[in-house]
């Protein structure tokens, strides 16, 4: 029975995103568990996938009773289920972690937006399952040896006052600049390993998709990550601060169809809108201004790369558009010719 409380442009924005973002997970899940030999890796890939499709009948559940139309995002189409394995056990495995890390980022946005008690609770549950999913990857990770821990640093024996404006600064080359804090060290190993990640999602994309196009836009999306990890790099090793040890996120040399371009671009353009938004925080936090300046112009960076995706996409008509509100001028405009 559909309730009398109309969804709120809020609600209507979370579920209908949360749509696409699953109807791309499911079908990527699916086809990483054909190749996963791992008895470790496998049931939580299964997991991952049980979430993505539950998920996706829980919004349809709620698209019906609300007589919200459907979004096409993705399907069969999308996947070449017969192309050669593309990925690692372990690839996966840090995927998924990923995965779920952007998920709690996403669910507990999604949740603060919505107002109606259905939708809320929703989320509130949706975000516990995906929290679960993060700890059980992590638990794996760990037990494998294949996580790469944040850098282990003096704990404080008392607390400390910033006594100088010098704190902040990192600018002048006349001035030394102080050590990092545990915050700024922390956003540049997060920002390592998820473009470490990206990276080799750009890569496997590039060499399967048979656009000249979209091989392109991958290629340099495969730079523009690898350039950013350097920086961050750079910056840990000036102040001898080990880089990430990653695991092995490799990915085979199959050059198949695997996944439509469609959604290739539509998984790179989601990536790229978590990493704008860690970039943001991690600029946030940081007090050293060098940090801040990086921050910004290497999100200023990412943005036109986005931009150029979205152009792409849109040439293509892969971009589906969200629900939006009707041009008023125009109907009345309509009205009047009418």
């Amino acid at each position: 029975m559909k309730t009398n409380i109309n969804l709120t442009s809020g609600e209507i924005a979370s579920l209908w995103t949360n749509y696409m973002n699953d109807s791309m997970s499911k079908l990527i899940l699916n086809y990483m568990l054909k190749d996963i030999k791992d008895n470790d890796i496998l049931p939580i890939i299964q997991h991952a996938h049980q979430i993505s499709t539950g998920h996706l009948k829980d919004l349809t559940s709620i698209f019906e009773k609300e007589e919200f139309a459907v979004p096409n995002g993705f399907g069969e189409e999308d996947v070449n289920l017969e192309a050669p394995w593309l990925y690692t056990d372990t690839f996966c495995l840090t995927y998924v972690n990923h995965m779920a890390r952007v998920g709690m980022v996403a669910y507990s946005g999604f949740l603060t937006m919505c107002t109606r008690q259905d939708i809320r609770d929703y989320y509130t549950q949706a975000l516990k399952v995906t929290t679960e999913l993060y700890n059980r990857t992590l638990e794996i990770q760990l037990v494998k040896g294949i996580n790469a821990r944040h850098p282990y640093i003096i704990v404080p024996k008392e607390t400390d006052y910033i006594d100088s404006k010098k704190y902040l600064s990192g600018l002048n080359p006349f001035h030394e600049k102080r050590p990092l804090n545990a915050m700024e060290i922390s956003y540049l190993y997060m920002n390592i390993m998820t473009n470490s990640l990206g990276m080799k999602l750009c890569l496997s994309y590039a060499q399967t998709s048979p656009n000249k196009e979209v091989q392109e836009y991958m290629l340099k999306g495969k730079e523009i990550a690898k350039k950013h990890i350097k920086i961050f790099v750079d910056t840990l090793m000036t102040e001898d601060i080990e880089a990430p040890r990653l695991p092995d996120i490799s990915v085979s040399d199959s050059t198949t169809w695997t996944f439509s371009d469609k959604m290739m671009m539509f998984h790179i353009s989601l990536l790229m809108q978590a990493g704008i938004g860690n970039y943001a925080t991690a600029a946030a936090a940081s007090q050293r201004s060098d940090l801040m300046i990086n921050y910004e112009r290497l999100s200023l960076e990412v943005a036109k790369y986005s931009k150029s995706g979205a152009d792409i996409m849109i040439q293509n008509n892969w971009l589906e558009q969200p629900p939006g509100t009707n041009n008023r001028n125009k109907l009345a405009r309509e009205k009047e010719e009418s």
